[in-house]
């Protein structure tokens, strides 16, 4: 009677650990970093939120929004909870400088009356990916979406006329800052390179957000940082 005991105690004891091993599988969360270059488009004119400065900006100098399109770099850690499911954290930097000049006024020596507009984002998110197809390994597309807190920076800076001073040119260094949330909306996929470590990767990504500047120093009151992203990367697992 004790050897059956002892016999049936062991095997409850090795069947308690086979069925603990798949559950010790499933909730192993696999990690893995991406880097990625792609670029930055800021949102159009069509589509950029109410008070904006490039808008209040467009019928007196030279420029169009799309020359703020520039390059941004990029980085995440990610954290997978199943083939399905994955949590993210990351950033990303871009910045880019583009030369204006009045649309319809001069110099007295009838040279351009120069300056430069400045944007500078630093975005971190928090997002979730869901991969409805393939695993580890194999192609997976994904989509996702999160939260995007963004350190911006806006400046204009060089010659600027004076309208209330008898139209007197004058150079100044205007600069505003803060932090902006907003939402992210994200879609991609992972192309496998020789096994389930190493892929390439491809998203696209959708951000909202806005900065608050003195209309002292500013033509409006606002700045819209919202636009479109392009990556493209390399995604190591651990």
């Amino acid at each position: 009677m004790r050897r059956t005991m002892k016999i049936l105690g062991v095997g409850m004891v090795l069947a308690a650990g086979l069925l603990a091993t798949p559950a010790r599988a499933q909730a192993q969360v696999v990690q893995s970093i991406n880097l990625s270059l792609g670029g930055f488009l800021p949102r159009g004119e069509e589509s950029r939120i109410v008070n904006d400065v490039w808008l209040a900006n467009l019928p007196v100098y030279r420029f169009e929004v799309k020359d703020f399109t520039g390059g941004e770099v990029s980085g995440e850690w990610n954290f997978a909870f199943t083939d399905r499911i994955e949590f993210a954290v990351g950033g990303a930097f871009y910045q880019r400088s583009v030369p204006v000049s009045y649309r319809d006024y001069i110099n007295k020596d009838r040279s351009e009356i120069q300056s430069a507009f400045k944007l500078r984002t630093i975005p971190a998110a928090a997002v979730i990916r869901l991969m409805p197809f393939g695993r580890p390994g194999q192609f997976q597309p994904y989509i996702g979406g999160g939260v995007n807190v963004t350190s911006w920076q806006y400046s204009e800076i060089g010659d600027f006329i004076d309208f209330n001073d008898n139209n007197n040119v004058y150079r100044a260094r205007y600069v505003a800052s803060g932090t902006s949330t907003g939402a992210v909306a994200l879609a991609g996929f992972r192309a496998p390179i020789h096994g389930d470590v190493y892929a390439l990767t491809m998203e696209g990504r959708y951000q909202t957000g806005q900065g608050t500047l003195n209309k002292n120093d500013f033509l409006d009151s606002k700045v819209d940082l919202g636009g479109t992203s392009l990556r493209v990367g390399f995604l190591i697992r651990f």
